[in-house]
């Protein structure tokens, strides 16, 4: 599904780790926040962002809508699930390929209207399924579904594949009443394929922009799902995450995103990289529709033997813990080493923690997690392994008439297409995963262990008992860095790590804005406790009301 890094610089950290054997910060493609250069200060940070933009766009009746409005409105009379898709639809033909060209969106559903308009009359004659009924939702393109739109990680290999049945989210979402109004753009193979990867491009896709500055990047490797819910081209989206692609991609462009426990969400239905790692979640504008969506999604799924440990742990509806008072009486640890690589960050974030304390809760500071830095290297080994067997066994449920049916099948359909599928990286990391052996071998096997024992056990539980906290907080990222389709991202700082490698829930909130780019704050804890994040992401959005539209200005400059 997907991943992220940090450091100083992830190509070189990368390099280095697979040419001594070793792992690194895969930045979209592993976990942050391992080793980071010298505080430094974003470029042009502190310039005012100019208001000007070059496109003429027209006011938008449901910009910054929430799901909420959206059902009131219809329960008033004045939205149809079939306006709501039609607004959407012009809202999309209006920004994404043209004027400012966000290119969030892969392929729309062609039956969206004829869905909306069956849930309207169903809505007429007996009242609505829940909050989701009739809202337009965008999904990532790694989810399959059983209809007219194609299910491709973004790679042209995977052209004209059409999965057997809907995945587990589709299902999930459908029975809810939302309506799936397209497929949004993605890091190809979620950010797998190579340590040179640029964040939102695909051989099928191509590139994605962050609609804050359309020059900067979305991050990965749910980047048209973040872009395009940041953008208001639907009320709200599905992203992956297999290490920060819920995460980054929510903090650079201004979202709430929840990275649930694994085992919360199905992944059955999804393209895998990890199954220790792998998660689907909500990206939201707001934390409140977060909640309505990711109440939508839980449930056992037998083909996901994950979610059995879900069963009794899980919500139908976790808009019971909008608390605006979270913060009484909640303990937050401090994850400082995750602090230190933009001095602005660390200002924006220490005027988070002061918030907090405002709000009630008691802080813990610092409060690290005992074995930070100590699981970078076991958690590539698995990546590598979980990658071709899991990526084989998805393939192998298409049947023979897919385009592909192996890892081994991609490679080569890469080099035979290289000037369309690698024009500008290429495929180190897919050849490293196809080198190894099946489950079985020793190395996966200890590297499985030392992840779950370093991450869980000596790590985030122990610093939690330790301090008897309700959760950790630490910076997501820092701000969209330019995109470089030369050299690759280029990006310091990010947290999403430890909670990706536990298998652990981790929320993103907008804390603040720098040179007009969003930046997110992350709260992270124990399996299962979405029910406590969600409370504190809550109350924090509700003391900051930190978001801010999209201005889609070319770049960040002297305003």
């Amino acid at each position: 599904m997907d991943s992220i890094d940090c450091g100083s610089s992830r190509r070189r950290f990368l390099q280095a780790a697979l040419t001594t054997g070793g792992t690194a910060a895969l930045y979209p493609a592993l976990g942050a926040g391992r080793v980071v250069a010298a505080p430094t200060r974003p470029a042009a940070l502190g310039v005012k962002a100019s208001e000007a933009t070059p496109f003429d766009l027209k006011p938008f009746e449901l910009d910054e809508s929430t799901i909420p409005e959206l059902q009131d409105g219809m329960k008033s009379g004045k939205f149809t699930a079939r306006s709501l898709t039609e607004k959407y639809l012009a809202r999309i033909d209006e920004i994404d390929k043209r004027g400012p060209a966000v290119n969030a969106i892969i392929e729309l559903n062609p039956d969206a209207l004829a869905i909306a308009d069956a849930l309207d009359q169903e809505h007429k004659a007996k009242g609505p399924r829940g909050p989701l009924h009739g809202i337009p939702v965008l999904i990532k393109d790694n989810i399959d579904t059983a209809d007219r739109m194609m299910t491709t990680a973004g790679s042209l290999a995977l052209v004209g594949s059409k999965p057997p049945k809907d995945s587990f989210v589709a299902q999930k979402l459908r029975a809810a009443g939302a309506v799936i109004l397209g497929k949004t753009n993605l890091s190809e193979w979620a950010n797998i394929r190579s340590s040179h990867s640029t964040s939102g491009w695909s051989g099928r896709g191509g590139l994605t922009k962050n609609p804050y500055a359309l020059d900067r990047n979305p991050c990965g490797s749910s980047s048209g799902t973040g872009a395009g819910v940041s953008a208001n081209l639907a009320v709200a989206g599905i992203g992956t995450e297999t290490d920060g692609s819920i995460v980054c991609p929510s903090s650079s462009n201004g979202l709430v995103g929840i990275k649930p426990t694994v085992g919360l969400v199905s992944r059955a239905g999804i393209i895998p990289i990890s199954h220790s790692q792998d998660g689907a979640g909500p990206m939201c504008r707001t934390v409140a529709d977060a909640a309505i969506l990711l109440g939508a999604l839980t449930g056992v799924d037998p083909d996901d033997a994950a979610t059995a440990a879900s069963a009794g742990k899980s919500q139908a509806d976790y808009t019971q813990y909008l608390d605006y008072s979270g913060f009484k009486g909640a303990r937050i640890g401090v994850a400082r080493k995750y602090f230190g690589f933009s001095d602005a960050v660390d200002a924006l974030m220490e005027d988070s923690l002061r918030v907090m304390k405002e709000q009630g809760a008691t802080l813990v500071d610092p409060a690290d997690i005992p074995t930070f830095g100590k699981f970078d290297d076991s958690e590539l080994v698995v990546f590598m392994y979980e990658l071709k067997a899991d990526l084989n066994a998805y393939l192998a449920r298409l049947g023979p008439g897919a385009p592909v049916h192996t890892l081994q099948e991609i490679i080569e359909f890469n080099d035979r297409n290289r000037q369309k599928e690698m024009p500008y990286f290429g495929q180190d990391l897919f050849l490293k995963a196809q080198s190894k052996g099946p489950l079985t071998e020793k190395e996966y096997v200890d590297a499985l262990a030392k992840n779950h024992q370093l991450a869980r056990t000596e790590g985030i539980d122990a610093i939690m008992d330790k301090y008897h906290l309700d959760a950790l907080v630490a910076p997501t990222g820092g701000p969209a860095w330019l995109t470089d389709l030369v050299n690759g991202d280029h990006v310091a700082g990010g947290s999403s790590n430890a909670a990706a490698v536990a298998g652990y829930p981790n929320i993103n909130v907008t804390a603040g804005f720098l040179s007009g780019l969003p930046v997110g704050i992350s709260f992270f804890g124990r399996a299962w406790s979405e029910p406590t994040l969600i409370r504190l992401a809550f109350s924090f959005e509700h003391a900051t009301k930190a978001r801010q539209a999209p201005k889609f200005l070319p770049t960040i400059g002297p305003g």
